[in-house]
């Protein structure tokens, strides 16, 4: 491998955030970050959102207000080797990952620097695996391009498409008037069947207090009558919540029909971008379209009121999605394999002949229909 430079940040190695917190009380600061690249976040997903088997290795870049950390851990479920592995502190609770803090004071060579201490710290770690990311970030490139040059045999991987609107310092009456109009159709006369129904109310929660935990009720309430597993990690959502509105980011949005809760939805609202995370209606009430309606008036809320300039639908490509948002993209995954290590070197030789198997199928597969064309 080649020599790093002498006049690198340090690399240091954390097992718990109240640790990082009194060592770097400036990572705290969520100011010009993504929610899922925050410190709160992180916290509440070790907290309340993950086994207590997992093992944390915050990995600390730097010092002062250049410092970042990239949240990793062992022991995670969904690892390929579990304990032996070290992932990127994300599950199916985390929309995007990448690291906490100035990210852009550092180039590949730091990265190298703080994936080679990983490394040497362990003794070689099999795999490591990041996900999901941005892959139009410096991150991404740089992280991958790190991992290479230290030895590690890499690859990434598509996780989700992502869509979102584009605002365009649109109002809401005039994103309203571009919606497909079978939609349209259906908010206007979703409204109409609540009015006829009986009694209904929305309101959207923003602030810490009775009103909130109420909300989190009705949320809880929702979730349990829709089609919807039950939530793994029952404290993840209540936990996520208190945060938000603490910060400031929660919109929490509640139809009643006849004072009971049947639609609710869990939007957050930071640095100009609405994000929309959870939805939830009773499906004992389909007729009423609740879900729709509530959907609707949160859309007119973080755009008339926040007056937002992106709303994101985070991961998932399903197909009501293309209806309310205006683009897509994608989120990708890195992953490298150590080959200096025995289950590194036979995972890596497996994943990348894997890959040629496919590749050498489609191939056959592609020339047998130039070959043998369709009769019809």
């Amino acid at each position: 491998m080649p020599n790093l430079p002498t006049n690198l940040p340090t690399v240091r190695l954390l097992n718990d955030f109240r640790t990082l917190r009194d060592a770097l009380p400036a990572l705290a600061s969520p100011a010009g970050s993504d929610l899922f690249s925050t410190l709160d976040w992180f916290d509440n997903l070790a907290t309340h959102g993950l086994p207590d088997s997992i093992r944390l290795c915050l990995a600390v870049l730097g010092d002062g207000p250049d410092a970042c950390c990239l949240p990793l851990a062992s022991g995670m479920p969904s690892s390929e080797f579990s304990d032996s592995a070290l992932l990127g502190l994300s599950n199916y609770y985390s929309c995007l990952f990448g690291p906490l803090g100035n990210t852009a004071a550092h180039g590949e060579a730091a990265w190298r620097a703080l994936f080679r201490t990983l490394r040497e710290a362990r003794a070689g770690w099999p795999l490591i695996s990041l996900q999901p990311l941005d892959p139009t970030s410096a991150f991404f490139t740089q992280a991958r391009a790190a991992l290479a040059a230290e030895g590690y045999w890499t690859d990434s991987y598509f996780c989700f498409g992502n869509w979102y609107l584009d605002v365009a310092g649109r109002d809401y009456a005039a994103y309203f008037a571009g919606l497909p109009g079978q939609l349209r159709s259906n908010i206007e006369r979703g409204r109409r069947k609540l009015d006829r129904a009986g009694s209904w109310q929305l309101r959207i929660l923003a602030a810490p207090g009775d009103g909130l935990e109420q909300a989190i009720a009705d949320f809880h309430a929702v979730y349990r009558q829709s089609w919807k597993r039950p939530e793994p990690f029952p404290g993840f959502i209540p936990g996520l919540c208190r945060m938000a509105a603490a910060h400031g980011w929660l919109r929490l949005g509640v139809l009643t029909y006849r004072e009971q809760p049947i639609a609710s939805q869990i939007w957050f609202v930071k640095e100009g971008r609405a994000l929309i995370y959870k939805l939830a209606y009773d499906q004992s009430h389909p007729r009423l379209s609740a879900g729709t309606v509530l959907s609707a008036a949160m859309m007119r809320h973080v755009i008339d009121a926040d007056r937002v300039h992106e709303v994101d639908y985070l991961s998932g490509d399903d197909e009501y999605k293309r209806d309310w948002m205006s683009h897509r993209r994608e989120r990708y995954g890195i992953v490298a394999y150590d080959p200096a290590t025995v289950r590194g070197l036979l995972a890596g030789l497996r994943h990348f002949a894997g890959k040629l198997g496919k590749r050498a199928f489609a191939a056959t597969r592609k020339n047998s229909a130039v070959t043998h064309p369709a009769i019809g």
